[in-house]
């Protein structure tokens, strides 16, 4: 019996879980949205708001337990840094997130950021300081409630679980429902389309043959 017990199991062990969470928490307070499925969005909702909530407190043992409940502080954007030899797709990819994400939050400069040389992260802003900073004081005269969920009315390839949106409030005319699609759901519209194009070919294909096989039949009879 689970007496007492609340929250997700989500299938996985207690340890996976509360890492997955943690993960999880930190994407959201990066990029001010997140895709995930409803399960998973259920269960980080509560997580995150009670990170706020000890957040807009703004003293040392909020901070602290802030970094026990995260399993410690971490480098946060990393993802914003432009290697030099990055190629023109990768460097407009991250652009373009850049420019999604400061529709929550202001990104640091990509100079505020380094790495060495074989890509490690060496220097970056801190996860609990942007909590603290940034996040907290947007919802300062918000009694709870700092986070929605969205359906987005679509499945996940291979499972077909329910795909949904977790996202920041207050922040309405900034990106909503944003974010490209899978690389496995855009090839599979890639086929979608294709096979839909040989489908509407194919009338057109039987027509010719058909003709081209006329005149032959027409000799025929005449000799």
């Amino acid at each position: 019996m689970r007496h007492r017990k609340a929250g997700y199991k989500l299938g996985r062990t207690s340890a996976h879980r509360e890492a997955m969470l943690r993960n999880m928490a930190a994407s959201l307070f990066e990029h001010g949205q997140i895709t995930t499925t409803i399960p998973k969005a259920k269960a980080l909702q509560p997580f995150v708001e009670k990170i706020v909530t000890k957040a807009r407190k703004g003293d040392l043992h909020s901070r602290r337990r802030v970094i026990s409940m995260l399993g410690g502080d971490r480098r946060a954007f990393a993802w914003a840094h432009i290697p030099k030899s990055a190629t023109e797709e990768q460097r407009e990819s991250i652009e373009e997130q850049r420019e999604f994400t400061e529709g929550f939050f202001d990104i640091p400069d990509s100079d505020e950021i380094e790495t060495n040389r074989y890509g490690e992260i060496r220097k970056a802003p801190r996860l609990v300081k942007h909590i603290f900073d940034n996040v907290a004081p947007r919802f300062e005269d918000r009694p709870g409630g700092y986070t929605r969920i969205v359906k987005l009315g679509r499945h996940r390839l291979g499972d077909a679980a329910e795909l949904c949106v977790i996202q920041f409030v207050g922040n309405e005319e900034g990106p909503e429902i944003g974010g490209a699609p899978s690389t496995r759901r855009r090839k599979a519209d890639r086929r979608t389309a294709f096979a839909a194009k040989l489908r509407k070919d194919a009338p057109a294909k039987a027509e010719a043959q058909v003709e081209d096989s006329a005149p032959e039949a027409s000799e025929e009879s005449e000799s």
